[in-house]
């Protein structure tokens, strides 16, 4: 295993006020160096924001490209190579409208929409995503532009993945994003019994959590204003076979991710990542980013996973759908639909959910996708199985939508 990101969050400011930035830059190359003297690799250092929206104010939405621009030079100068300015918000709608501009003006920088809170689902802005997603995809010939952009569901501050990071507060923190797949696959490789094996992938995931708690106790002890909100144990994959959440589910007995079986597995993984004892934060869950991941490629390949497949398994996961390549012309009345049934799952389920989508330009569905990119796995761009909504579904008001009641 090792982490992900160690993930600054803080309130930059506008206009962006350089000293925070070189005080992120600070924490993050002494955190760093103290996990790996600890024995972790650690891949990247991020920053993340308060809600852009709420740092720019309406008057200066439209300002929010050449910040975006000015916040990638001046992160690079401090260490930083990635930075999240949060979500665009329902009480703003226009906020929605300038991610594009921001992400094509930018490098590194990512942002995400809400399209529900806690209780209630918001229409126009899950229409709102879904044209983020369209306009954004032709501004790299591969769609790597939606790379840096999410939909947001039930998604709490302070989760450390991004592109769905956020900050909540003027105060700085920090958190842990881990890379840990690996931890699964080995878990269940020639385990007899699923208890044999979670026990296993518990005790692991308990001894680094704690582990890694530590080293953070330890730098707070020099950053008396920063605080620790936890570790993401997220079950993050990378694209070889070694590393991936689908060859974990094999492992487990599925003798194809996307067969029956596959969601059982999916809640046992994120089971086993809920009893394990470290400070939670973000999603913790089985995650599933199709492109990121070699097995999950593979079947999807193969038509043995589908969209709706992955939807399935958000139901019992920790993050929801991640780079699922898709067919370029798909239109924004097509995408609504499935964050429809995102926000759903996130609502009644009590749980964050995402959608991170990639049309690529000029592939249809069924055809071979040809990246040369290091952290993703070439497979098929899927089948989205959508029509746009009419009637009382496709009304722009915001609705309220209960959690399922525990059961008397």
């Amino acid at each position: 295993m090792k982490i992900r990101s160690i993930t600054y969050f803080c309130n930059p400011k506008y206009p962006l006020e350089e000293n925070i930035l070189r005080e992120a830059g600070d924490f993050l190359s002494k955190a760093k160096a103290a996990y790996e003297a600890a024995g972790y690799e650690v891949q990247t250092v991020r920053v993340a924001t308060v809600p852009f929206p709420n740092m720019l104010g309406e008057k200066h939405m439209d300002e929010l490209p050449n910040y975006a621009a000015q916040f990638t030079q001046v992160m690079k100068q401090n260490g930083v190579v990635y930075a999240a300015l949060g979500p665009a918000l329902p009480d703003m709608p226009r906020s929605y409208r300038v991610i594009p501009d921001a992400i094509a003006a930018s490098e590194n920088i990512f942002f995400s929409g809400v399209m529900a809170d806690a209780q209630t689902i918001h229409m126009a802005q899950v229409k709102a995503c879904a044209e983020i997603i369209v306009k954004c995809a032709p501004l790299d010939p591969n769609g790597f532009a939606n790379l840096n952009f999410t939909a947001l569901a039930n998604v709490g501050a302070n989760a450390p993945f991004f592109p769905g990071a956020y900050h909540n507060a003027d105060v700085p923190a920090f958190g842990i994003a881990v890379e840990c797949a690996d931890m699964a696959v080995d878990a269940f490789d020639g385990q007899q019994t699923i208890n044999d094996g979670r026990q296993w992938l518990v005790s692991e995931m308990t001894k680094h959590g704690q582990a890694i708690t530590m080293v953070a106790q330890s730098l707070m002890t020099n950053y008396q204003s920063l605080s620790f909100k936890g570790i993401d144990f997220s079950l993050a994959p990378f694209p070889d076979d070694a590393h991936s959440l689908g060859k974990a589910v094999e492992n487990m007995g599925v003798p194809k991710i996307g067969l029956h079986g596959s969601l059982a597995a999916a809640a046992i993984l994120t089971d086993a990542i809920e009893r394990a004892d470290f400070p939670h934060i973000g999603f913790n869950g089985f995650m599933q980013p199709v492109l990121e991941d070699s097995i999950l490629a593979k079947r999807a390949a193969e038509g043995v996973l589908t969209v709706k497949d992955a939807l399935l398994y958000s139901a019992v996961c920790g993050t929801g759908l991640d780079t699922v390549p898709l067919a370029g012309d798909v239109t924004p009345e097509e995408l609504t639909p499935l964050l429809l049934d995102i926000c759903a799952l996130a609502l009644r389920l009590n749980k964050p959910l995402t959608a991170r989508l990639m049309p690529i330009p000029g592939k249809k569905a069924g055809d071979a996708t040809t990246f040369d990119f290091a952290f993703f796995a070439n497979g098929r761009v899927m089948a989205l199985e959508s029509s746009p909504l009419h009637g009382a579904l496709n009304d722009n008001a915001s609705f309220t939508l209960n959690a399922k009641l525990p059961r008397q």
